[in-house]
């Protein structure tokens, strides 16, 4: 049993505020990350030993110490693709399914994720398998299959686009906020699309069905997407987002209207 006091936690504001209590139950994969300094402090080559020794696969540690090391700057992020890396390399989707992604730990989740998209080739087939990520419970996971899936994407993104623009009427709001955010123009710490920088009006099918959308989750992403677009098209989204107003007069477009706008805002 968790204790309450660490089920019920607040994630601490800077690292030096981290229970050392907190860090334990982190690193023994016990309960999630409540935010990014707890995300920072786990130290994950110390969770993998909770993972891999009741499966008896101890032997396969020195491989994940040495892709970890081998790194020139390592950081979280790095480490945790790294270790989903070579999970891929040691196991196979069914090892994976059944011993990570559904892990109390949201990293050991993450390494899943990163592990599970490295087995697909085919847009629609990495994207069936990153769906479960997608609607994760946890907003790192939600984060991480974004950097997994985005690249290949690209590679194929009128597929991608296709299907992308069918889980925009999910009923899931993680899921419809994957479709828009996975795909934005610029995002964040993710590859450019310079096709959607040229010519948005392609990505047009993965935001005007969310651009009243009850979840403000949505309606960031909704809202950011057309802010990447305004870098390069100023005046399509100008162009847009005046025709949302008219055609859609409801709070909810207002607001992504407003995100869409501030950099165009500020050259004016």
């Amino acid at each position: 049993m968790i204790p309450e006091h660490i089920q019920n936690r607040k994630g601490p504001r800077s690292l030096k505020d981290l229970d050392p209590e907190v860090i334990e139950y982190l690193n023994a994969g016990k309960v999630e990350t409540k935010n990014l300094m707890e995300w920072l402090a786990t130290d994950q080559l110390v969770l993998l030993k909770t993972v891999l020794e009741p499966l008896g696969k101890m032997d396969w540690f020195s491989s994940f110490e040495d892709a970890v090391n081998a790194q020139k700057k390592p950081t979280a992020n790095s480490n945790t693709k790294v270790i989903g890396e070579v999970f891929a390399e040691l196991s196979d989707v069914a090892f994976i399914r059944k011993h990570l992604s559904s892990h109390p730990s949201d990293i050991v989740r993450c390494w899943s994720c990163w592990a599970e998209s490295l087995f697909y080739d085919v847009v629609a087939d990495l994207l069936s398998a990153m769906q479960p990520y997608a609607a994760d419970s946890h907003f790192g996971v939600r984060e991480v299959v974004i950097f997994a899936s985005k690249e290949r994407m690209i590679e194929d993104l009128d597929s991608a686009i296709q299907i992308l623009s069918g889980w925009t009427k999910d009923q899931d709001e993680n899921i419809r906020r994957y479709a828009v955010e996975s795909l934005r123009p610029v995002g964040v710490w993710t590859k450019k699309i310079l096709a959607f920088q040229e010519n948005p009006q392609k990505g047009l099918s993965l935001i005007e069905p969310v651009k009243s959308d009850p979840s403000k989750y949505v309606r960031d992403s909704v809202g950011n997407w057309l802010n990447d677009a305004s870098k390069t098209q100023p005046d399509w989204v100008s162009m847009i987002c005046t025709t949302w107003s008219k055609d859609s007069a409801t709070k909810e477009t207002t607001y992504i209207v407003k995100k869409a706008m501030r950099t165009i805002a500020k050259t004016k």
